[in-house]
């Protein structure tokens, strides 16, 4: 079976009424274990120390968030209570996308139950983001001599402007986002190549627009590991996107990264990326989809 990492600390506690669901995290991991998709149980990551987050964020910055000094302002730009139990959370989730990557290095593909935190941008976090999982293992990886190539394929409803920053400066380890142009982040940072969509597409404009760029990408820049943030926001019910997929149409991406990935025999690590609902076990649902595709495909 495809291994699935999960931690408890996935899951963080925030006050009553926050408007980011925390909940999913753990409905997630029994959607996944309901699905028979890990019969020998979930992965459980180390969490990554500050040093390694170190490689994607300034210092000053990491050291805030372990002693529960971050500034308000950036708390606010945040949009979390960075607060112990969030500190573990981000830290605990960045250890999990590399411990992903690794296990998909290993046997072709693997899933986090958590991570695409790619907001947070290498001076702080922005929008629901503290730290940026799959930079931080991206770099790890490449730091290490692991892989010498990667592609970040990211399409969460928002820009990955934190990922095209804290990356920018490695020409081998390529982002391509495919987002709603006129959603958050208004300040977008360019990566290596950003799709922007207009608001309302719907399952067949969407894929169609997939395709046009994902086969290239592959064959164009032949990574030893694809990241993929596959954030279920496009959703059309989703409270923070502007785009309109359905079910089926998150079904069919899924199916189509994957198959044309492991066609060339990329390993590929998910993580979850975005996804906002008040209601917590449809969202869930969403951001399993993910894991039964790759576990038809293993």
């Amino acid at each position: 079976m495809v291994p699935v990492v999960f931690h408890p600390a996935y899951e963080a506690a925030l006050p009553d009424g926050h408007r980011f669901p925390m909940g999913k995290y753990g409905r997630l991991a029994a959607a996944i274990a309901a699905r028979g998709l890990v019969p020998d149980g979930f992965v459980t990551p180390e969490p990554a120390s500050p040093e390694l987050i170190g490689l994607a964020h300034v210092g000053s910055y990491v050291e805030q968030v372990v002693a529960g000094t971050v500034p308000r302002a950036v708390e606010r730009a945040i949009g979390l209570p960075v607060d112990d139990g969030v500190a573990r959370r981000s830290l605990a989730s960045a250890g999990g996308t590399l411990l992903a990557a690794r296990l998909a290095l290993a046997g072709g593909l693997a899933g986090s139950t958590a991570g695409g935190s790619h907001h947070a941008r290498q001076d702080g976090g922005r929008g629901f983001c503290v730290f940026n999982d799959v930079a931080v293992a991206a770099l790890a990886l490449k730091r290490e001599g692991t892989i010498r190539r990667a592609l970040v394929i990211d399409l969460d409803v928002h820009q990955g402007d934190g990922t095209a920053d804290c990356l920018k400066d490695e020409p081998d380890l390529f982002t391509f986002s495919m987002h709603a142009e006129k959603n958050y982040p208004t300040d977008k940072v360019p990566g290596d190549l950003d799709v922007g969509l207009p608001d309302g597409l719907g399952d067949d404009a969407y894929l169609a627009a997939l395709r046009q760029h994902v086969p290239r990408l592959l064959d164009g820049q032949r990574p030893d590991l694809v990241f993929y943030n596959a954030g279920v926001d496009p959703h059309r019910d989703d409270r923070l996107g502007r785009l309109a997929l359905t079910d089926e149409g998150l079904r069919r991406r899924e199916a189509f990264v994957i198959d044309e990935v492991r066609r060339r025999g990329i390993p590929l690590a998910a993580v979850i990326g975005g996804g906002y609902a008040t209601d917590v076990e449809a969202l869930a649902e969403r951001h399993a989809l993910v894991f039964e595709a790759m576990a038809e495909r293993e």
